[in-house]
């Protein structure tokens, strides 16, 4: 990102952000003589799954000051996105949604 300026959160006015990525996937796993999984042979392993599938997903630029959270979708991550990007996103959620953080 090549701008110097910052994102700023209509909220607090603070400039600390995260961009996340949150996923919901389901792993099937065939049953077999040895082991959950044609690929676990003597123990089951979560991560050697047959199948993953998934579910939904959703992205979201969240302020680390006072937990607003912005939707935002970005289908390709490259040097074209720049911070206008990103205020945009924040700018374009009419009504943030507010986490409450205790301290």
């Amino acid at each position: 990102m090549s701008d110097t300026k910052l994102l700023v959160c209509p909220v607090c006015k603070s400039n600390s952000f995260l961009i996340k990525y949150e996923a919901t996937y389901v792993y099937s796993y065939f049953i077999d003589s040895d082991a959950p999984g044609l690929k676990n042979t003597e123990e089951f392993l979560p991560f050697m799954f047959d199948n993953r599938e998934q579910k939904e997903t959703k992205q979201f630029i969240e302020c680390n000051t006072c937990g607003s959270i912005y939707k935002c979708y970005f289908n390709q991550w490259d040097k074209k996105i720049s911070i206008k990007d990103l205020q945009a996103a924040i700018s374009s959620s009419s009504i943030p949604k507010v986490s409450v953080k205790i301290p």
